[in-house]
């Protein structure tokens, strides 16, 4: 064993590496997953994809590894809205779990997973807690209308380990792609995905469409899966290999929002709570994103 030989193929730089087979991806990421290789290894395939980039073949291979391993949320068949949330925000108060807690009174079972990558940045999985509601302290049955927020370590430990190689040499790796394109669930989802930059859009795409995945993909709100309460992103939907844009951008200057908090845990869980008892409104791009949502799940409720 030993991811050795892939090293070769996907270290040679940016013009003479080569790219892995979905199957060869899948062997040597299932490897990274299971611990049996070594940190140096695990360290030079960080770098060497760091440097390449992952293709959608290969991104679908580490998702084949990463699901053979995956410990999943049981769901009865039921289509559940994946909220996958690791950016955090700086700037702007992190918003994931109002989108969250909006889904689930409509009645959608949503999925929140997620891990703090960023330490200088705002967690959703903080704001969260401030909003009394804690992380999954076990995988369980998802239900209608319920929120679970499910801490990745708990998914697959594996993966986490891998994401908090982050830590140590400063740069992003496969896993923080991964995680943004991963169905935790047992059945069907609607995966709703964000990308930080535009090149990044086509390739979460193309691996959608090979994973037969159903998504919303949208530029989210630095990083994170919500739309940006100030203007409204463009919003494409993916299913059954087809994209279709279902929500135009909205075009102009970025406006302000009256009373929009700062990005502070308390100060965002406080303006959360006032949206949801209605003594706020909810901002219309965010109110629009539940809107695709609903519907796409409806959709495929009514043409399963």
């Amino acid at each position: 064993m030993g991811i050795g030989n892939y090293i070769k193929v996907i270290g040679r730089g940016r013009d003479g590496a080569r790219a892995l087979t979905r199957e060869q991806a899948a062997d040597l990421f299932g490897q990274v997953l299971d611990g049996t290789v070594t940190d140096l290894e695990i360290g030079a395939f960080c770098l060497a994809m760091r440097i390449k980039g992952e293709t959608p073949q290969e991104m679908a291979g580490f998702l084949d590894a990463t699901g053979a391993r995956l410990q999943p949320i049981p769901s009865q068949g039921r289509r559940v809205v994946v909220l996958p949330s690791y950016n955090g925000a700086r700037k702007l108060p992190v918003l994931t779990p109002l989108l969250a807690l909006l889904l689930a009174r409509q009645g959608l079972p949503v999925v929140l997973h997620g891990a703090s990558t960023e330490t200088a940045r705002v967690s959703a999985q903080n704001v969260l807690l401030a909003l009394a509601l804690p992380a999954q302290a076990a995988i369980k049955l998802i239900l209608p209308g319920e929120l679970q927020w499910v801490p990745t370590a708990l998914l697959c430990p594996g993966l986490q380990r891998l994401l908090d190689v982050r830590r140590v040499v400063g740069l992003r790796n496969p896993a923080h792609s991964l995680v943004k394109l991963l169905n935790p669930c047992d059945g069907p989802a609607l995966i709703v995905s964000s990308y930080t930059h535009a090149e990044y859009a086509s390739a979460m795409t193309a691996t959608f469409q090979l994973m037969q995945a159903q998504a919303l993909l949208l530029r989210g709100t630095e990083g994170e899966p919500v739309a940006d309460p100030r203007r409204t992103p463009a919003m494409d939907a993916i299913a059954h290999g087809q994209v279709t844009r279902v929500q135009e951008a909205q075009g102009g200057t970025l406006a302000s929002v009256p009373g929009l908090p700062t990005p502070d845990v308390q100060a965002t869980a406080h303006w959360i709570q006032a949206v949801l008892d209605g003594d706020q409104p909810v901002p219309a791009p965010i109110a629009l994103q539940v809107a695709h949502i609903v519907r796409l799940v409806d959709s495929t409720r009514m043409t399963a």
